[in-house]
């Protein structure tokens, strides 16, 4: 099944539905969707301030089969 580029509005349906949230690995500028509590390693971060990020880096959501990737868009 391929990736296909989904919203941002979309990838809050799909995470809320499997508990993810949007996260900042703490260093970096990485972004992912976490379930992870590990606030050692993990920032949760507000979907404005995801959003904000996908854009200015030039990245995207992408979903296949209900998982959910973020690549160059």
């Amino acid at each position: 099944m391929a990736m296909e580029k989904i919203s941002v509005k979309k990838a809050k349906k799909i995470a809320k539905d499997k508990e993810l949230k949007p996260a900042r690995i703490k260093g970096t500028d990485i972004i992912q969707f976490t379930k992870s509590e590990d606030i050692a390693r993990f920032e949760v971060i507000e979907w404005d301030n995801f959003e904000d990020a996908l854009s200015r880096r030039g990245l995207a959501v992408y979903e296949s089969g209900g998982w959910m990737k973020i690549m160059k868009g």
